[in-house]
């Protein structure tokens, strides 16, 4: 059906051993940092770059298709969410944790949030709530669910 189309994966994060991560507070972090060295125009223009990336992918011709096998947090879930489709596994966890810090939820969270039914997309943008791929599925955060093993081979 498709001729091109996109992949957007995970990356091994080196820090523990065989943990997969779509993000996991990269953006906090450097944001953080550089505003306490008193470079909060960095600060400033790490974001700016951060969400025009979320809305070129949001925005973008081809199909995107997002594996999210392990976690798709916060920046992450900007990344992935826009995607045509949006694989998960049973080791997906997503999550937007930056309440649990007193932030909001970024990366175009007031848009897909908003869409979940019921008042479910408010409880998650005002806990930080985990989920898992079920849910996700369950919710239209996924669009397929395909076993992590399937992924080993990739």
């Amino acid at each position: 059906m498709y001729k091109e189309f996109v992949i957007l994966k995970h990356i091994y994060l080196g820090l523990q051993a065989n943990a997969k991560v779509f993000c996991c507070g990269g953006d906090l972090t450097s944001g953080y940092t550089y505003v306490q060295l008193g470079h909060w125009s960095f600060a400033a223009s790490y974001y700016r770059k951060e969400f025009c990336l979320d809305y070129l992918l949001a925005t973008y011709k081809k199909p995107l298709l997002a594996i999210l096998d392990g976690s798709v947090i916060g920046g992450g879930v900007g990344i992935s969410i826009h995607s045509t489709f949006r694989i998960v596994t049973e080791n997906t966890i997503f999550a937007m944790p930056e309440v649990l810090i007193g932030a909001f939820p970024d990366v175009g969270a007031s848009y897909f949030l908003s869409r979940l039914p019921g008042f479910f997309g408010e409880y998650v943008g005002l806990t930080g709530a985990r989920l898992n791929g079920a849910e996700m599925l369950v919710f239209g955060l996924g669009t397929h669910f395909v076993p992590s093993k399937v992924f080993a081979l990739v």
